[in-house]
């Protein structure tokens, strides 16, 4: 068998060692990463225009759901890759249909969020997740340790996307509305049913970088949108100094953002299969969030520059309540079990008070980024603290 794959320039897709040095994202990993930034964008955008058109719930709703299809199978293939990554031409291939895959679910996201029309999004997410059904039946024919559980891998998802496809054709209005919640769930169940049967070897340190990876481009969104400000005040030359406060403001929330989430190693946490689907899962309110801070910036613009429906209250909240959720999901995933109560009950109250900063009369951004940016005061005083012997500590 072994001699067949060789021939054919293929290898075993046997799991990567658990312990293995310097297991770092390849650059496959990376060009993966940045079809998926096609898609995030075009969602924040699409949320961007239908709130400034003062349709915040669909818009809300629309890039919610969307959003998961985004974060769902970009999290289904780098959980496949920690532990199976091969890097020969078929699992390039695979890869790389996948990416088709993606731009296909970014065609169809404007329809999916203006008209609830999913027939577009839902064929390129299938598209994507039958790539992984095959990259799970070749770990199946390659392992017999891991046969049980890429099997489970490989027949649970490829069951959803029949139900998907399903949905499309046979259902319409509210049961076709409803049950997309419903297959939601029963995408979510088939890793923990899947890897009952036996944990597959996922890296520790992969899944991490991988993750901290994505939170960089998605930061690049907010970068984008901040820039943005900048541009649109030096071309028109209007409401410049509040454009420019935005601006400044914007790279200060991206970076506080950025703080927040690398303030500590993550690695550590990853030890257990439980852990583990707490990580991953947990983590689509934090990417969520991040991709919708760059649509709350061009909602900002456009309520400076006149060029939306809704009230400044809506367009404070939709920059302010993203930073909030950001901040909370870090620190209930990322940040609770490693700093002293003191200074979680400061980053709770902290962002709070930046969602509510959405609901000011004016300068709401400034003081989302001064807010941020005393939080993450709080939280490299913390690990100053953390690091001094007991010795050196002041009594209290």
């Amino acid at each position: 068998m072994t001699d067949v794959l060789s021939r054919l320039g293929l290898r075993r897709m046997q799991p990567r060692d658990l312990a293995e040095r310097h297991r770092v994202a390849t650059p496959l990993e990376l060009l993966f990463d940045l079809v998926f930034v096609v898609a995030v964008s075009q969602a924040s955008q699409n949320l961007h225009h239908l709130i400034s058109e003062d349709h915040v719930g669909q818009g809300v709703l629309a890039y919610l759901m969307v959003f998961f299809a985004i974060w769902w199978a970009w999290m289904n293939f780098t959980w496949f890759a920690s532990a199976f990554d091969t890097d020969d031409w078929l699992y390039r291939l695979l890869t790389i249909v996948q990416m088709a895959g993606v731009l296909v679910l970014a065609a169809g996201i404007h329809a999916a969020m203006v008209e609830f029309d999913f027939l577009v999004v839902t064929w390129g997410y299938v598209i994507m997740r039958l790539a992984m059904v095959a990259q799970w039946l070749r770990a199946a024919a390659s392992d017999r340790a891991a046969r049980s559980t890429a099997l489970r891998f490989a027949i649970g998802i490829a069951l959803v996307q029949v139900l998907w496809v399903a949905r499309l054709y046979l259902l319409d209005g509210s049961a076709a509305f409803w049950t997309f919640f419903v297959l939601v769930a029963a995408e979510l169940a088939v890793p923990v049913w899947a890897e009952s049967g036996g944990r597959t070897p996922w890296h520790p340190h992969h899944i991490a970088e991988r993750f901290g990876l994505f939170t960089l481009l998605l930061l690049g969104e907010s970068l984008l949108a901040s820039a943005n400000a900048m541009f649109d005040a030096l071309a028109e030359g209007e409401h410049v100094p509040e454009l420019l406060g935005l601006s400044a403001s914007g790279l200060a929330v991206t970076a506080g953002i950025w703080w927040l989430y690398f303030a500590r190693e993550q690695h550590g946490r990853l030890g257990s299969l439980t852990s583990g689907f707490r990580f991953g899962y947990l983590h689509y309110v934090i990417f969520a969030a991040a991709g919708a801070v760059s649509a709350g910036v061009e909602v900002e613009i456009d309520e400076i520059t006149g060029h939306t429906e809704v009230s400044h209250a809506i367009a404070g909240l939709a920059l302010t309540l993203p930073i909030a959720l950001f901040a909370l999901s870090a620190w209930a995933i990322l940040l609770r079990p490693s700093v002293a109560r003191w200074t979680s009950a400061a980053v709770v109250a902290g962002a709070v008070l930046i969602g509510l900063a959405g609901l000011l009369p004016a300068g709401e951004y400034v003081v989302a980024a001064v807010l941020l940016a005393a939080m993450v005061i709080v939280i490299e005083v913390d690990a100053s603290r953390a690091d001094r012997p007991e010795s050196a500590r002041p009594e209290v």
